[in-house]
């Protein structure tokens, strides 16, 4: 084989680990922006509202996998913290930093873990069951960070508040986690 055509299939195989690059990136930007799009759809109870975001939290771990799905929430923190109005809209409106060290900001900060922990033990085994565990693992991980941080910040009496967050969040988080399996059998499709 001539140099000239190895270097040809080498470029060859550049090109195509730049497209896939790319692709991944379309990825993570997708849920990033799904995550922000999901904010917007909350029933708003203070201090800190039921949305859709962790649903697109866990696909994101689920879809993308460990590693790229955590990597879409911290772009999705990242846009929140340039100010940008892509956390749920709540009566006191604080954006940006802010947001991150007020009451939900626990519950945000946690999102990279929720979908990292999803994408890592479907990673492991990806069946529906499987699916089922790690969503309502990747939720039940994001429910206690944030019950920690804001009982630290503001109750401090982690009992009541671990309580407290487990009754209001128990419903919406087996709804997400039934929608979210029947998301993933669609993409699976």
């Amino acid at each position: 084989m001539k140099l000239s055509e190895t270097a040809a299939k080498m470029n060859l195989f550049s090109l195509v680990t730049d497209k896939t690059k790319v692709y991944d990136l379309v990825l993570v930007i997708s849920f990033a922006i799904l995550t922000a799009v999901s904010a917007q759809i909350a029933i708003p109870i203070k201090p800190i509202p039921i949305t859709l975001q962790t649903l697109a939290v866990i696909l994101a771990g689920a879809v993308l996998g460990a590693k790229k799905g955590a990597y879409s929430q911290v772009l999705y923190l990242g846009l929140g913290l340039t100010g940008l109005p892509v956390f749920a809209a709540v009566p006191d409106g604080l954006l940006g930093l802010a947001r991150l060290i007020g009451p939900t900001g626990g519950f945000l900060l946690a999102f990279p873990l929720g979908a990292y922990i999803t994408g890592k033990i479907i990673e492991k085994n990806g069946s529906i069951f499987n699916a089922s565990i790690a969503m309502f693992t990747g939720q039940v991980a994001i429910i206690i960070l944030g019950s920690i941080y804001f009982d630290l910040l503001y109750f401090q009496s982690l009992e009541q508040t671990l309580k407290a967050a487990l009754i209001i969040f128990s419903i919406p988080t087996l709804v997400k986690v039934v929608l979210g399996v029947g998301i993933l059998k669609l993409i699976k499709k």
